[in-house]
């Protein structure tokens, strides 16, 4: 086969049951393999061999988007793309790497939030026991692996029950905002105040300026809206994804606006001892104590930890998946250490199992920093939006200063009267509320009580920037991008291996 058949391009048709399943990898028709060669492979649009199954379906998709709420790279990609020739490299370095840190504090943020409800059902019976640290951290340790394990070990399962699971995590949600919006109707202590719901306005936090404390109480609501590029770290994974993966988005966007709004307002009506609340035994969980005030009863509060236990771990393996999704993509572009054994995909398991090891081992390790000291670990916690949020502008940015040209038009492409208003007040949006996100969040403030997340979010980009200065010339070349590729049409690249090279296609 010479080098001008190796660069032609083979169609595969999404009709094809044979080729695009919403189960096996898309394999070269008989035609291809007599065409080009035995030793085809099909490429996709990141400019890499399809590796994993095309498991999720829409539906699917958009369930365990709606679980993200509370490996294609996403955002890694768009900003190699966005950046253009020129400043695409360096983008996409940062928006991958940002990313992966954030998805894999959160990570370790949803271990603790298991391990801290654990921890509360047991304080429920014992009133006077006082948490430890190295408890917590025994039982963070057993649900941080506990839900690797699920994403390393149950590949095949995980699309086909995210349905199941994303239903049942609408259901719990539903079961808890009615249980604290109608019980205090029944225990005789009665709901709180429309005023202290909606006009009280209670400013414990030490700063004078009202405006400056509602500003810094939004990083909750960014934290429970959650992150848009959950869904998009299983781009290679889903059929269509130029429309499915928008269509998981707008779920997880809406999920992660209705659902929290009704649930804080029926916590709200059920607190009647706000003090209470902010002095509980567990002050990384008040939610225990919040629904011991709305139930007034040990059951209702343990039935009502356990639905917020369950809901956490069936979360928590989609957090992984992203983040384990996030390291094998750079790994794939060499932009991290031993990136050959990262980047390999398990035969046998059929999903990044090395990269989603990596992962849990920094949860753990995570978990360390908090057993040694609760501020430091509530720094690398806090930076998790303020993470995400600057993966979001890497790409964002040079969208808007290349005046769009960089990307092709797709199904839900937005007219310019649109779109500059959007991108100059997303990044507006970024820019600000991460800077006031940085702030102290009591005053005065002690060395324990410092947000240390500037410090972390800081030094993690000296670092990354130190390391991409040596990686640009050792094997980093940033993504591949085929910007060619059909999607509703999956056309994809046919490389030809020959001698065991590889004769790359031009993008």
């Amino acid at each position: 086969m010479d080098a001008k058949s190796s660069e032609r391009i083979a169609t595969v048709e999404m009709e094809d049951p044979e080729r695009l399943s919403n189960s096996p990898i898309p394999r070269p028709s008989e035609q291809d393999k007599s065409e080009f060669g035995a030793n085809v492979e099909i490429i996709n649009a990141s400019g890499h061999k399809q590796e994993l199954d095309r498991n999720f379906g829409i539906w699917s998709i958009c369930n365990l988007s709606i679980a993200l709420d509370n490996a294609w790279g996403a955002v890694y990609h768009w900003a190699s793309v966005t950046g253009g020739p020129r400043y695409g490299r360096i983008c996409s370095w940062y928006a991958g790497w940002w990313n992966f840190f954030a998805w894999t504090v959160a990570t370790a943020s949803d271990s603790l939030f298991a391990a801290n409800a654990i921890i509360g059902i047991y304080n429920l019976y014992h009133p006077d026991y006082k948490p430890q640290r190295w408890q917590i951290f025994i039982v963070y340790v057993i649900v941080t692996w506990m839900t690797c394990s699920v994403v390393l070990f149950a590949q095949r399962v995980i699309a086909h029950v995210s349905n199941f699971c994303g239903i049942l995590v609408m259901a719990l949600w539903f079961a808890s905002t009615m249980v604290c919006a109608i019980m205090p109707s029944f225990n005789g202590h009665g709901h709180a105040s429309n005023s202290f719901v909606w006009l009280d306005w209670n400013n414990m936090t030490g700063y004078s300026s009202n405006g400056f404390v509602f500003l810094a109480g939004m990083l909750n609501g960014a934290f429970t809206i959650g992150t848009p590029d959950g869904c998009t770290h299983l781009a290679e994974e889903i059929p269509d994804p130029k429309r499915n993966i928008p269509k998981g988005i707008l779920a997880q966007l809406t999920a992660g606006f209705i659902t929290p709004f009704l649930f804080f307002i029926s916590l709200l009506y059920a607190i009647t001892d706000l003090d209470k609340v902010m002095n509980s035994n567990l002050p990384s969980l008040p939610l225990a104590a919040i629904y011991e005030q709305a139930t007034r009863s040990r059951g209702g509060t343990t039935a009502l930890l356990v639905m917020f236990i369950l809901e956490t771990l069936l979360i928590m393996p989609s957090v992984y998946i992203a983040a384990g999704r996030m390291l094998w993509t750079l790994a794939r572009d060499d932009a991290v250490p031993f990136s050959r054994p990262v980047a390999h995909v398990s035969h046998r398991f059929r999903n990044p199992f090395t990269a989603t090891v990596i992962v849990g081992i920094c949860s753990t390790l995570l978990g360390c920093i908090y057993l040694g000291s609760s501020t430091a670990f509530n720094a690398f916690v806090g930076s998790f939006i303020i993470l995400t949020t600057l993966s979001y502008l890497a790409p964002i940015l040079p969208h808007l200063l290349s005046r769009r040209r960089f990307i092709k038009p797709g199904p839900f492409w937005m007219p310019n009267w649109a779109a500059y208003p959007v991108l100059i007040t997303t990044c507006l949006f970024i820019t600000v509320f991460d800077v006031i996100w940085m702030f102290p969040f009591t005053l005065p403030v002690s060395a324990e009580e410092m947000n240390y997340s500037c410090v972390l979010t800081g030094g993690f980009t000296i670092f990354i920037s130190l390391y991409y200065l040596w990686k640009r010339n050792h094997g980093y070349r940033g993504p591949q991008v085929v910007m060619e590729i059909e999607d509703d049409e999956a056309t994809a690249m046919v490389r030809e291996t020959h001698e065991g090279k590889d004769i790359r296609l031009p993008a």
